[in-house]
This record gives structure tokens, C-alpha cells and sequence, in this order.
């Protein structure tokens, strides 16, 4: 049996507290501050105020003043927060993280002026060189993993050996997981599906808007996700990354999942019922929303490798556009004749 400190309370985080339990390891979950209405609540009952579900029994709570008690002794971190807690993260979490690997279900990428991308495992190995980061990526929503249905996943990190071990740890009947090197590709993969998941569904908006409520327009959806894939790959392999991943588990499946719901989802849904994003961010007011930053983060990045000649913005036409979307506030018209 491990102690495995899960820090962040969110839904996925929390989780990751299902296959934990069910392998008979301790687990302790932390809160960020933003958590404590949720550890909270789960303190008292044991259950999720957000992702509705009862936690498994046996997880010990504990408050972010409690960080550090919730750290001693543990054998395995998992980082639970979303992309905006990753500077509170490496503030608050890395300068007492013990000697023990870290594995972050943290989505997303961070851009340099120079238009390099940095993945988080990256950045917070950067933060405390002497410690190993691994990452999740591929289709997992949090309440279908705390029903236990069958999901498929990869974890990444630079340690094979050490893979081995988080793996063990938490594969279960259910949560079935490929180690893989690779942290450019899958954290390539597991940044960019957001994005383009976004053009995805803005298809299903305009569905509805042209044909009415219950719209069966199937066609361009499917344009637009194999689009998706084919920028998602050229970004991988500007990253450095295995670009074919972008045609399996961490690309095209994780996308795949990600239109079928969520914040996203409804993102794309109202632009493509015709909302400029100005509009749309309103409705959506109080809602985080990852996909927005890392379409900007990418963009600009892209943008700065097109003046030195590393890369073609042609390569990217539907990405830009929905760059033009989200920060010029454009409407929505795909470049159809552009995507190649």
C-alpha cells in the first residue's frame, strides 16, 4: 500500500482518488484555497459539492493550511489543478513537495516570447530541477472515472522505470494506462484537443442555427475534427513531439470526448449559434475556460515562428481563426477553401 496526496480538490483531482482507493492505498486530498467549501463539505459527508458523486470511503481530508501534513510521508503527489492554479502550484506546493514523484492531470501549454511552448511538467521541472513530473493525457471526464467506466489514458514522463511505478499504482480494471516518454506529444495532444474541440463544436452551433433544433448535420463536424487533428499534429511536431499521437488515445480521443460536453462544448455551441465572444463569455460569465487560453497562448506562439520562418501559418488556418473569434471578436465564418 502508498500514500498517494492528491493536491486540488477539483473533479478531476478528486477523481483520481477512485482507482487510488480501489488499489487499497492511502489517499489524502488536498484542497487549493478555492477548495474549501468542497473539503469542506466532503469532510462531513464524503461527498463532491460539484461533481455530485459520493468519494470513495477512507479519504482523509485536508484544508490548504493542512498542505503540509497532507505531504508528509507520501509516496506519490497528484497535481488536481486546472490550468489556472499552476502558478499557485508551483508557489505554494513545489518548495515542500518530499522526494517523491509528482504526476499532474493539468491540461494545457505555457508560451515563451521567443514562441517556444513549454508543457507544465516542463515548467515545473524548471521550478525544482530536483524533482520528476509526469502528466496525464487522453479521454477521461471525472464523473465517468468515479462511475468506474472503462477508460483508456496515457502517462508521460522522462523516467520509464518511474512510469512503471505510478502506473501499478493506479491502473485498475477499469483505468487501463500506456507509459509513454513522449511528454511533448501526449501534453501536445492533451493541450491542443481543448482548442480544437471548440471548432468542433461551433459546427454543432451552426447545425442548429441553419437547420433548427435536433439538426442532423453531420458532415461538417467531421470536416472540422479531422481538420483538428492534422493542425494538432503539425503543432506536436513543432513541439517535437510524435505527431502521430494526434490520430490516437491522447489526440483524436481525448477531442473526441471533449465535444460531447462541457464548458467547451458550450462555447463553440453559442459562437456558432452566432454569438460574437464578447456575447458568449457573458453568458458564460463565472465559468473558467481553458480552451480560450490556449488557443491564445498557441496562436501567439505560432505567429512569432511565422516571422522566423519556422513555421507556415497556412498550416494553421482553422486554429488562427478561432484566435481571430476569441481576441478580435470576428464572427464565426470557417476558411473552408483555407483548411489543408
Amino acid at each position: 500500500m502508498a500514500i498517494i496526496t492528491i493536491v486540488g480538490a477539483g473533479m478531476m483531482g478528486s477523481a483520481m482518488s477512485f482507482p487510488a482507493r480501489d488499489n487499497h492505498h492511502e489517499v489524502r486530498l488536498a484542497g487549493t484555497p478555492l477548495d474549501r467549501e468542497i473539503i469542506g463539505a466532503a469532510s462531513a459527508n464524503g461527498g463532491h459539492l460539484t461533481m455530485k458523486r459520493q468519494l470513495p470511503d477512507g479519504v482523509r481530508y485536508y484544508q490548504v493550511e493542512e498542505l503540509k501534513s497532507a505531504l508528509n510521508g507520501c509516496d506519490l503527489v497528484i497535481c488536481g489543478v486546472s490550468s489556472f492554479g499552476v502558478e499557485w502550484f508551483a508557489d505554494a506546493v513545489l518548495p515542500l513537495l518530499p522526494p517523491v514523484p509528482v504526476l499532474a492531470v493539468t491540461k494545457g501549454l505555457l508560451n515563451n516570447p521567443d514562441g517556444s511552448l513549454l508543457t507544465y511538467p516542463h515548467y515545473f521541472k524548471s521550478r525544482r530541477p530536483d524533482r520528476s513530473f509526469n502528466a496525464i493525457g487522453g479521454p477521461c471526464t471525472s464523473y465517468e472515472l468515479a462511475d468506474r467506466h472503462q477508460t483508456m489514458v496515457y502517462f508521460c514522463g522522462e523516467n520509464p522505470a518511474e512510469l512503471l511505478r505510478i502506473k501499478e499504482l493506479l491502473a485498475t480494471g477499469y483505468y487501463h494506462i500506456t507509459a509513454s516518454t513522449d511528454v511533448l506529444g501526449v501534453e501536445g495532444c492533451a493541450a491542443m484537443k481543448n482548442a480544437f474541440a471548440v471548432a468542433v463544436s461551433i459546427a454543432i452551433g451552426l447545425a442548429e442555427k441553419l437547420e433548427g433544433e435536433n439538426a442532423y448535420m453531420y458532415n461538417p463536424q467531421a470536416a472540422l475534427f479531422g481538420q483538428s487533428l492534422r493542425e494538432m499534429s503539425r503543432v506536436v511536431r513543432l513541439l517535437g513531439g510524435d505527431p502521430a499521437l494526434a490520430a490516437g488515445i491522447p489526440g483524436a480521443g481525448d477531442l473526441f470526448v471533449t465535444i460531447f460536453g462541457g464548458r467547451t462544448r458550450k462555447l463553440g455551441y453559442l459562437l456558432g449559434k452566432g454569438l460574437r465572444y464578447s456575447e458568449a463569455k457573458e453568458e458564460l460569465k463565472g465559468i473558467t475556460l481553458e480552451s480560450v487560453v490556449i488557443i491564445t497562448r498557441v496562436a501567439n506562439a505560432l505567429r512569432v515562428q511565422a516571422r522566423e520562418n519556422r513555421a507556415d501559418l497556412r498550416d494553421f488556418a482553422l486554429l488562427l481563426h478561432l484566435d481571430d473569434v476569441i481576441n478580435r471578436d470576428a464572427p464565426v465564418a470557417i476558411p473552408w477553401e483555407e483548411l489543408r
